[in-house]
């Protein structure tokens, strides 16, 4: 386990419940996003139909965090954490009632306000599991570095599953037993949480107040600004666009052959998301981070964004040189984009570490839910473009969007500086 600076044994105890229930969570979160795509693509919904699936559920991300942070500082995180749980038990059950014979904007407009609900649920449990690694954490920079990158790259990993389990559960069970079995399982661990979760969190405080939430900071401002692009530069390529490309790539339009799909898109965004929360979870290492002073990471951040811009950079131009299909531009887009995902791992977990870094253990929950409403406006962001520019301009369109995204990022990054009592 994560070697503590002092002996905290409620606190890790916590920490451990903390992380599992979040597991918990990210696993249902991530088949469910891979089922509904999927699910939906094959009805013969469009790219921007597609992304519209998942709009209320970033602007729902939005609106929670910035509420979610007011709510735990005056009720506490337990309370959040149980809270999104059971949300999104309730959205998995609502969905299982999606009728077949529904008309196409029938279903959307449904689809869109479960997707809402689940998007509220999972900015609750984010929000709750994120703000518990401040407090609970040892108070060195290195040991907060790592509990940090524990928690978000083991989480990211699970979600990576379940992009593979989305997909096998549709292929073997359909779409309605594939919600219900995650509602089921999902709805017994809550239970255990709720059972065993031991002391070590913070009660709420009733004199919290809403309009605290608006961070005064001028890094927490900054780091969240670039938040938005970076997360916009991921989910523009990674929520419609790569999925449908190499579903038109790898389908030849029979049941058999759809299936085939279905499991080869899964598998690559699976391991996509856990290559991508391994590499996290061993961003202290990567960074050396034990051995550098917090400027050294804030400018880090901007270096490894400049890094992470030649990636989609390069693929668009292989996009453009080869406009259809080839099996080398297949073979180029998967490492290529298996490279982004590392670098942009890096990026996300100095992010991680940085809000923490950056915010006061007293106001620790309205920080950090502004700067995860901040990471919701980038999924949004990045989700509309998302099938907007792939049905304008195909897979370039959308590679060269991202290229564009991470150099504000980058910029965005540039604006950050030590704060007076940092090293």
């Amino acid at each position: 386990m994560i070697p503590l600076s002092r002996p905290r044994p409620e606190g890790l105890s916590a920490y451990i419940a903390v992380t599992a229930a979040y597991w918990a969570f990210m696993l249902t979160d991530g088949a469910l996003r891979m089922l509904v795509l999927l699910h939906f693509h094959t009805l013969g919904f469009s790219p921007v139909q597609l992304a519209y699936l998942f709009v209320l559920y970033e602007i729902a991300g939005m609106v929670t965090n910035l509420a979610a942070g007011w709510i735990a500082a005056r009720f506490g995180l337990t309370a959040t954490l149980y809270a999104g749980l059971a949300l999104q038990v309730l959205a998995l059950v609502l969905l299982a009632q999606l009728d077949p014979r529904w008309s196409i904007p029938l279903s959307v407009s449904f689809v869109m306000c479960i997707q809402g609900l689940s998007g509220v649920a999972k900015d609750l449990a984010k929000m709750s599991s994120k703000s518990a690694v401040k407090l609970l954490a040892p108070s060195s920079q290195g040991g907060l570095f790592r509990w940090v990158a524990v928690l978000t790259g083991s989480k990211n990993a699970v979600k990576g599953l379940g992009f593979l389990l989305g997909a096998a559960l549709l292929a073997a069970v359909g779409f309605v037993g594939a919600v219900m079995a995650m509602a089921v399982t999902l709805a017994v661990i809550l239970g255990g949480v709720v059972a065993f979760m031991p002391p070590g969190l913070p009660k709420g405080k009733k004199s919290a107040k809403f309009t605290e939430v608006f961070s005064k900071s001028h890094n927490v401002n900054w780091l969240s600004g670039a938040r938005v692009f970076l997360f916009g530069a991921r989910d523009v390529w990674f929520v419609v666009g790569i999925p449908i490309y190499f579903y038109a790539v790898l389908s030849d339009g029979t049941p058999s052959g759809n299936h085939a799909a279905f499991f080869m898109i899964g598998t690559f965004m699976a391991l996509w998301v856990i290559l991508y929360g391994l590499v996290q979870a061993s961003a202290p290492k990567i960074l050396r981070a034990t051995q550098r002073t917090q400027g050294d990471l804030i400018r880090a951040a901007r270096h490894w964004a400049m890094g992470l811009f030649c990636v989609p950079a390069a693929l668009t131009l292989a996009l453009v040189l080869s406009p259809t299909p080839q099996p080398w531009l297949t073979a180029t887009l998967v490492v290529g984009l298996l490279a982004f995902g590392a670098v942009f791992a890096v990026n996300s977990s100095l992010h991680s570490y940085l809000i923490l870094a950056f915010t006061k253990s007293e106001r620790v929950t309205m920080d950090v839910g502004f700067y995860y409403m901040a990471n919701a406006a980038g999924r949004l962001l990045g989700t509309v473009l998302s099938g907007l520019t792939y049905q304008i301009g195909g897979l370039a369109c959308v590679m060269g969007t991202a290229a564009a995204l991470v150099a504000l990022a980058a910029l965005t990054s540039g604006r950050l500086h030590p704060p007076p009592s940092a090293p």
